[in-house]
């Protein structure tokens, strides 16, 4: 595959982008106070709510657990902390993540001798594509509550919402916006400041070109983590006594790279063969896998 045609691949997946596809949402919201600001006023319906800080990618170093890069964080004039991640498959949503979300949330909020009573009032958020708590409802709102004291709210201000995107009202604000995440040409946006930003990044030239390194980068990461990690694998193929889960661990490995050039969407099925050391026809499997 030549520069030119690469180039080509990701211009075509920058058109057909969506604010639904974390990667193009990240960079079209970073810093952008006023539609983070929207979004969180529509999802949560409190129009005076003001937003005072937004940080898009935010990664979260754990030195004795797992790190973790947040979406969209942000806090607003009252200091409540908000989390807003976007999610296309429904495993990537899981409900121990959001806990988890919430944990770390928390561990980032305390400083050293400060009282567990002045952690911030919280809300993760999960945009998804699908239904992943399969009830049909287009916002789902989760918070503890006293079993014993007839359902009474814990009171804990740690809340997790999840946005249905596969159920979408045109009649209401939410149903708009999640119109809008859905949407690949900013013309036919609802919002007309989420569409100047979607229209700046799709055609605008150095929009354009902002969007088209920072998929670039993303791609080049992610080939180096696979060489690196095929090569780990590779060594520790030569050992007899490991060369059999050596040489499955290398397959997984070149798989899951496979599978995420795939999702870029910005390689032809025979390049991706090429770079990930894999066959064609194992690489239209892994994509019929995808699109099913």
């Amino acid at each position: 595959m030549t520069a030119e045609d690469y180039l080509s691949g990701i211009r075509e997946w920058i058109k057909n982008a969506r604010l639904i596809d974390d990667r193009f949402m990240c960079v079209c919201l970073k810093d952008d106070v006023e539609n983070v600001q929207l979004m969180v006023r529509i999802i949560l319906e409190k129009p005076d709510l003001d937003v005072s800080k937004v940080q898009t990618q935010e990664v979260v170093k754990n030195l004795i657990g797992r790190d973790l890069e947040f979406d969209i964080t942000a806090t607003d004039s009252l200091g409540k902390r908000y989390n807003i991640e976007i999610q296309r498959a429904n495993a990537g949503a899981g409900r121990k993540r959001a806990r988890y979300h919430s944990s770390v949330i928390d561990a980032k909020a305390l400083r050293h001798g400060q009282d567990f009573d002045e952690l911030p009032e919280t809300y993760v958020i999960f945009i998804t594509e699908h239904d992943p708590l399969g009830g049909g409802k287009p916002i789902y709102h989760i918070d503890r509550r006293i079993e014993e004291m007839n359902g009474e709210l814990f009171g804990d201000e740690a809340h997790i919402v999840y946005v249905n995107g596969s159920c979408r009202d045109y009649n209401t604000p939410l149903g708009r916006l999640l119109e809008d995440f859905f949407s690949k040409d900013p013309e036919k946006m609802n919002y007309k400041s989420l569409a100047k930003k979607v229209r700046y990044f799709k055609h605008h030239q150095k929009g354009l070109k902002t969007m088209t390194d920072t998929l670039d980068d993303w791609a080049k990461e992610i080939a180096d983590e696979a060489r690196q990690k095929g090569l780990a694998e590779g060594r520790a193929e030569g050992r007899a006594e490991e060369r059999k889960d050596a040489r499955k661990n290398l397959k997984k490995t070149r798989e899951q790279f496979a599978q995420k050039l795939i999702q870029a969407g910005v390689m032809t099925i025979e390049d991706i063969a090429d770079a990930a050391g894999l066959t064609v026809k194992t690489v239209q499997r892994l994509a019929e896998k995808k699109a099913a």
